[in-house]
């Protein structure tokens, strides 16, 4: 990848800041609505006997019909939606179009009728670590976070930094299409990242983890807000969040369609990887034995599916004990690496089918994202400030 990162400027209210997107990255919107239709995780979708331009068409209208009743489902909803036609209105795109493309990850398992106890080969990995007090060099909070995926949405990367009228700036990464955000920190020294979880609690509609995040980094100023706002607010789908603030406080998030359950740090250090840990969390989860079956893309089928998420646990406790406190160089090592060789099972995935496609640095102290839409192994961060 470059060793400059596509960036963008949104600013004002929320309808405003959604144009500016849609036209700042229209041609890339536009080809990410054109990989979704090649992707084989989105044909397994498709009933054997249906056409696949019937098949779109009726996800499209279903994944619309999800988007406007979750904006109509509790607190913030009109401000995702002024984004959402937003985005639309300057991309060019119809409403339904770009529908299909923010939801396929969190709700397309349940918009076409699959089970939910089933992920769907769109679901990948990510690992993130946190450090706080005795934990850090410096003392101060410090997150590091690998995010996994097919390596084909690399090119859907992009740096966007928010400036909504009356509330928070903060600077953030996420996807062309996506009103929402995967990674951030906000003008407070408030920083979030997030990874995938698989729940299997009831999905309602409802705004999407990746739009809370954008939300909490609007809004919220401490990790005790974050957890507030998330905790209030109806959503739909699973996440591991690392939620970091200015002051040092550092908390592992477990998200799900009803639940929330914060695991806090022990003597400064927090990680996860895609296993919820909580005792109140982990009946929600697909099951230890779970393996992907015929639903999914060939190279994953007869995998467990948290197969590589324990492997990349067991990988990461090795790494850290012993060597505390952390440095950010240490924490760019240590999510560098390759105990399972090139595979989707080592922290840093070169894997058949996922791979570690972009890696992240909170510092919310220094208001503060680095980032590098590469492997930690051979990244080269790019630092902005918010």
């Amino acid at each position: 990848m470059s060793d400059t990162l596509p960036e963008i400027e949104c600013v004002g209210d929320a309808r405003a800041m959604g144009r500016q997107q849609g036209r700042a990255l229209q041609t890339n919107i536009r080809r990410a609505m054109l990989e979704i239709g090649k992707l084989e995780a989105f044909h397994l979708m498709k009933p054997r006997w249906m056409p696949m331009r019937l098949f779109r068409q009726l996800a499209e209208r279903k994944a619309h019909r999800f988007m406007k009743n979750a904006f109509d489902s509790g607190s913030g909803g009109g401000e995702f939606e002024q984004r959402f036609v937003g985005i639309c209105e300057g991309a060019g795109l119809s409403q339904p179009n770009l529908a299909l493309c923010c939801l396929l990850e969190a709700v397309m398992s349940d918009l076409t009728g699959s089970s939910r106890e089933q992920p769907n080969g769109l679901q990948a990995g990510c690992s993130a670590i946190a450090v706080t007090g005795p934990a850090s060099k410096t003392g101060d909070a410090r997150v590091m976070h690998n995010f996994d995926h097919v390596p084909v949405v690399q090119q859907f990367f992009v740096v966007r930094r928010s400036n909504p009228t009356g509330k928070l700036k903060s600077v953030e990464f996420t996807f062309s299409p996506l009103l929402g955000a995967v990674d951030g920190v906000n003008e407070a020294g408030l920083g979030v990242t997030c990874n995938y979880a698989y729940v299997t609690d009831r999905l309602s509609a409802a705004p999407t983890i990746t739009m809370l995040i954008a939300r909490v980094l609007a809004e919220a100023t401490t990790v005790t807000e974050a957890i507030e706002l998330i905790a209030g607010q109806p959503r739909a789908g699973g996440g591991l969040l690392m939620l970091a603030d200015a002051a040092g406080d550092i908390t592992s998030l477990e998200v799900s369609n009803s639940r929330v359950q914060p695991r806090a740090a022990e003597d400064g250090f927090v990680f996860h990887t895609n296993r919820l840990q909580c005792g109140s969390m982990v009946g929600l989860e697909i099951g230890a034995d779970a393996q992907y079956d015929h639903r999914a893309p060939t190279l994953l089928r007869g995998r467990r599916v948290h197969e590589s998420a324990d492997l990349r646990a067991e990988s990461i406790q090795a790494a850290v004990t012993g060597r505390l406190p952390l440095s950010l160089d240490d924490m760019q090592q240590i999510m560098s690496g390759h105990a399972h060789g090139d595979s989707c099972n080592s922290v840093c995935m070169h894997g058949d089918y996922w791979s570690t496609t972009a890696c992240t640095q909170v510092l919310p102290k220094e208001r503060k994202l680095r980032v590098a839409f590469d492997n930690p192994c051979q990244a080269k961060l790019q630092e902005f400030a918010v």
